[in-house]
């Protein structure tokens, strides 16, 4: 059984600032083909995103009280990577709706239109 841990305050404001999708969001956008058009393939044909994705659902779900190490790991790495995602955005802002870096960052539970 997974050992509950209750993640740091930075941590879990990080992962709460960085998703700004909801679960159910998330959901309906992992059922999409542009969703599934992005990311290095984890080696069973679904993307490392769209996996974070899942695991992010799971982890929204979740009680604070009830998030375990793994998941605080987790949180640390969207955290990580969203950061390191919208350093990276496209040089021209009117392509950012349909842009792969878009689709990339809501895989991982941020939409960046939702920053406008």
């Amino acid at each position: 059984m997974p050992t509950k841990s209750t993640p740091s305050a930075e941590v879990y404001a990080e992962f709460k600032r960085d998703v700004n999708m909801t679960a159910a969001e998330i959901e309906k956008w992992l059922k999409t083909e542009e969703s599934q058009s992005v990311g290095q393939d984890s080696g069973d044909g679904t993307s490392i995103g769209h996996h974070s994705g899942e695991r992010i659902v799971e982890i929204l779900r979740k009680k604070k009280a009830d998030l375990t190490e793994a998941d605080e790991q987790h949180m640390h790495k969207v955290h990580s990577y969203v950061s390191r995602h919208l350093a990276q955005g496209p040089q021209n802002q009117n392509e950012v709706e349909t842009s792969r870096w878009r689709y990339s960052l809501m895989n991982w539970g941020h939409d960046p239109l939702k920053d406008r």
